[in-house]
């Protein structure tokens, strides 16, 4: 399974920014698909995850509300829509494959990793 991530960049405080994760391969089916941040300094941790049927989870407490993932099945395409960004959702964005089922566990196993996409908020 191969993931590319794109649509980072610079937004200010309060400003939107929709990353996509196109995902390429074999029995896309078996895998959920999930979207994890490393701020500066800090640990690699989930997002959000989704299906491929739409159902999906924000891990993230602060992010709740605010980011939403939805999913084109046709064009396995999967977008991370965030919005009222913050300083502090400034990190480098990464789409992964994790297994079935596993999109609503704070500790799902990325199983295949996309390239990062860095995301700066200015406030």
């Amino acid at each position: 399974v191969q993931l590319q991530a794109s649509g980072g960049g610079l937004a200010q405080s309060g400003g939107s920014l929709r990353l996509s994760c196109r995902v390429s391969g074999r029995f896309l089916g078996s895998y959920d698909i999930g979207w994890f941040r490393q701020a500066p300094g800090k640990e690699r941790q989930i997002a959000a995850a989704t299906r491929w049927d739409g159902r999906s989870t924000v891990h993230i407490d602060s992010a709740k509300g605010r980011f939403i993932t939805s999913v084109d099945a046709v064009k396995n395409v999967v977008y991370l829509q965030m919005d009222d960004l913050e300083p502090e959702d400034t990190a480098i964005y990464f789409c992964a494959a994790l297994p079935l089922n596993e999109y609503n566990l704070n500790n799902a196993r990325a199983l295949f990793w996309g390239q990062g996409t860095q995301v700066t908020v200015s406030s």
